[in-house]
């Protein structure tokens, strides 16, 4: 196996640490868990992971340490405590957790004391992931504290469904408070053209248990794309001290306008640094952050879409000059290290491959366009010289769904 023994001395890490990468939701093609692996990997850290089995293609990778069986939902957490400690008694000791999806990051807030015998991670005040992570939870902190986010309303009945297509215009975007409780195959933000595919949105959030599952739905004014959309990561102490942090521009999404980053660069941008930071100390989040804003070119102001209390799945875009990214500054945070200056990469550029192939492949006039930066791009999600296996195994998989999507229709 190999491992970055020429990485600068301020940046090697601890392998007396091991880590164990909890994720909730099932989804094979979650190519931060795999970006995790290889960073740390690399580093010579044994790195675990709660795993779907072989059919994640993460789990082939070299710089996998172990991987153990998948876990009861966050939504039976007795079940779920007793799972971890079973995991921590294998790994032998103090391992330092790292949840990769929302729901893991509210689970080790609220079950902190409990965890504390077998794993470290960044402590907080036991609410705050969930205040942020929850959508209309969110909507309302940015009102009390002043932060500008896209107009929005959560409408209670097919009245109030007319008046906020009317308030805020049409396209609307939709979105689910608590996408974690998302059920499979359900986007958790949508572009809605029309009035009618509000109401059955609507319709579909009726019918649920708002308190149960991923309801209220939100509608939100759909600010125009124009400009871009931006994206903040970084990494915050005890004191709400970044250590780390960069700014990016995402250049493609998957769903298009409406989802996570599919080609993004690492962008200088001072006043949404500035302004990312003032975010995340007034909404008091410690550990790994990652925000999503639109410009709005009409008010002259970046908007906050999203709060993710968790390393975003992109992170590895954010590697700087001395190959420190947020998996390895929360990695040397946590064992009592001294965390360096980061050395900006300014201009990097990340690109998930089989999203974005299948967007080229989808808008036949942009080919010559969109498909430039596959061939300038700086790191992969999948594809990486030392590491192919993944890479193989995700292209496998990629077919096979795309055979079963034609014969089912």
């Amino acid at each position: 196996m190999f491992f970055d023994t020429q990485a600068p001395p301020g940046t090697r890490l601890d392998a007396g640490l091991p880590v164990l990468l909890l994720r909730t939701d099932r989804n094979v093609f979650h190519h931060g868990t795999l970006g995790v692996i290889r960073s740390l990997g690399r580093a010579g850290v044994p790195v675990h992971a709660i795993l779907e089995g072989r059919a994640n293609p993460a789990s082939r990778s070299r710089y996998l340490y172990r991987g153990h069986p998948w876990a009861p939902p966050a939504e039976r957490p007795a079940a779920l405590l007793s799972h971890l400690r079973v995991v921590g008694e294998r790994i032998g000791g103090p391992a330092l957790l790292v949840p990769v999806d929302d729901a893991g990051a509210i689970f080790i807030a609220e079950h902190a004391d409990a965890l504390a015998p077998h794993f470290v991670f960044p402590h907080q005040d036991p609410d705050v992931p969930r205040r942020v992570a929850d959508k209309a939870l969110l909507a309302a902190a940015c009102e009390r504290h002043g932060i500008t986010c896209p107009p929005s309303r959560t409408p209670a009945s097919a009245r109030e469904v007319d008046e906020a297509a009317a308030d805020l215009g049409l396209p609307l975007i939709a979105k689910w408070a608590r996408p974690w409780r998302l059920a499979p195959g359900m986007r958790s933000t949508t572009v809605v053209p029309t009035l009618g595919a509000a109401h059955r949105l609507f319709g579909a959030a009726r019918d649920r248990d708002p308190d149960g599952d991923a309801g209220p739905l939100i509608l939100q004014r759909r600010i125009p794309t124009a400009t871009g959309d931006w994206f903040f990561q970084g990494y915050f102490d005890e004191s709400l001290g970044c250590l780390f942090g960069g700014t990016g521009r995402k250049h493609l999404a998957h769903p298009p306008q409406a989802g996570h980053t599919v080609a993004g660069e690492w962008a200088p941008n001072p006043e949404l640094r500035r302004l990312a930071v003032r975010i995340v100390r007034l909404l008091g989040c410690r550990g790994l952050v990652d925000l999503d804003f639109r410009y709005d070119a009409g008010d002259g102001a970046y908007h906050l879409l999203d709060f993710n209390p968790r390393i975003g799945a992109q992170f590895r875009l954010f590697t700087d000059r001395a190959g420190l990214d947020l998996a390895r500054v929360l990695h040397l945070h946590q064992s009592g290290r001294r965390v360096p200056g980061a050395r900006p990469a300014f201009g990097r550029n990340l690109l998930v491959e089989n999203h974005y192939l299948q967007q080229a492949a989808g808008r036949p006039l942009l080919r010559p366009r969109t498909l430039r930066p596959l061939r300038e791009a700086d790191e992969f999600a999948w594809y990486a010289g030392d590491d192919l296996p993944p890479f193989l195994a995700m292209g496998r998989q990629s077919v096979l769904r795309a055979v079963e999507r034609l014969r089912t229709r």
